[in-house]
């Protein structure tokens, strides 16, 4: 850990793959900097967490999305973490009856065709919701909706069709066997943050640039802001002058919710590994089941949109209690006395992330792009939301750092 100082070049704000993107980037430039973390650890939406002795859990990001792409698949190899190739449990590998595999296929089939009309608009160019893309009267509608609150962390009524469009997935998904969190964790070990320091104030209204954060006020030459859009929509950081295109920015790109949960499993020799469970429950408010991810004794579940947002404000034990109550739906009570809750996700009650990762709302896909644009030469933006094509992945994350990197040393003369 960093103390602060009075002055840098550089000041970073936000120490998750975005921050320490931007660091790694500016290494060696000959440039001072100091990367700013309001939490006491660094990573960000990326946390890996040792929910018991023989669970690891990814209690954010977990899954290395458009792996032939990913930066962080290179980075990995270069740390001496174990990527694991293995398909994810999603479309296939499904657990008991709850799901049968002719309902499976005729599910399936009701997506794949909402995606084809979906990319149909896009194309037309109409910046619509997406949920106008659903087929009216399908029966299979509220459960396309409860994926787009997996994927995209909101509903489809609420999710922009370009945006959608514009996002790039080669569907190759990989995974860390260590942790998401834990290989994040590491790329950011050698970076200079100072923990526990909240950032509340950017002016930009003097020669240099004034932070306030509450371990004190330092100045710089320059700022890469990377924190999620709701901190800077909610004006949680403020910036003086103020800078309402960059909130009404944020405000378009809000962060959606998604959640996760992790329970022991006792006996879990007798379930398959990688298995996926979750019911023809037609509804848009259900789980989604992992069973014995990497083979660990325990079974994974996620939430997404307002449901996931629900059971948050229902309190602390509230989505494991519910995912008890689900899988007893599902495979019958006697697993009830198998299952013991570990470790749950509460994104959109983190004071420092307010949610999940970004979605555009109807009408915003261009506010990406407005959000990354640098302001005077002097503040930067980076972050998953910024990301044009890679927006809600670490690695888009990541590589959105570099580029404000570059813009930094572009603007300092440097080569």
């Amino acid at each position: 850990m960093t103390s602060l100082p009075s002055s840098v070049n550089v000041a970073i704000i936000g120490a998750g793959a975005a921050g320490l993107g931007a660091a790694h980037a500016l290494h060696g430039s000959g440039l001072s900097m100091i990367v700013l973390e309001a939490r006491d650890r660094i990573g960000g939406r990326a946390w890996t967490v040792q929910a018991s002795p023989e669970v690891t859990f990814d209690v954010g990001c977990g899954w290395l999305h458009s792996a032939d792409k990913n930066s962080f698949v290179d980075i990995a190899k270069q740390l001496g973490f174990e990527v694991n190739k293995d398909l994810p449990p999603w479309r296939e590998r499904a657990f008991g009856n709850a799901f049968p595999q002719t309902e499976r296929d005729d599910f399936m089939r009701a997506m794949d065709a909402f995606y084809e009309r979906l990319w149909q608009a896009a194309q037309k160019g109409k910046d619509e919701p997406a949920s106008l893309s659903l087929d009216p009267g399908n029966r299979w509608n509220p459960m396309i909706d409860a994926v787009s609150t997996y994927i995209n962390g909101c509903e489809l009524k609420d999710m922009s069709t370009l945006d959608w469009d514009a996002y790039e997935d080669s569907d190759l998904n990989w995974r860390v066997r260590r942790g998401y969190g834990a290989l994040i964790a590491a790329y950011g070990a050698p970076c200079p943050v100072a923990l526990g320091c909240n950032v509340t104030l950017i002016d930009h209204s003097g020669q240099r640039l004034r932070i306030e954060t509450s371990q004190g006020t330092l100045t710089a030459d320059k700022v890469i802001v990377t924190v999620p859009t709701n901190l800077i929509a909610d004006e949680a950081i403020r910036f003086s002058p103020p800078l309402p295109a960059k909130v009404d920015a944020a405000a378009g790109l809000p962060l959606g919710v998604d959640d996760k949960v992790t329970l022991a499993l006792d006996d879990a020799e007798a379930f398959p590994k990688e298995g996926n469970l979750r019911g023809a429950t037609m509804r848009t408010e259900m789980g989604t089941y992992h069973i014995r991810p990497f083979g660990q004794p325990c079974i994974e579940g996620f939430f997404g949109g307002s449901f996931a947002r629900g059971l948050e404000d229902a309190g602390d034990g509230a989505i494991a209690a519910h995912s008890i109550d689900e899988i007893a739906g599902f495979l019958g009570n006697d697993i009830r006395r198998k299952l013991k809750p570990l470790y749950e996700s509460r994104w959109a009650h983190d004071p420092f992330a307010r949610g999940s990762y970004s979605h555009a709302l109807p009408g915003h896909a261009g506010d990406r792009a407005v959000l990354a644009a640098p302001v005077d030469g002097r503040l930067f933006f980076a972050g998953e939301a910024t990301s044009p094509s890679f927006f809600t992945t670490a690695h888009g994350a990541r590589d959105s750092g570099e580029r404000a990197a570059k813009e930094v040393l572009a603007a300092s003369g440097k080569p």
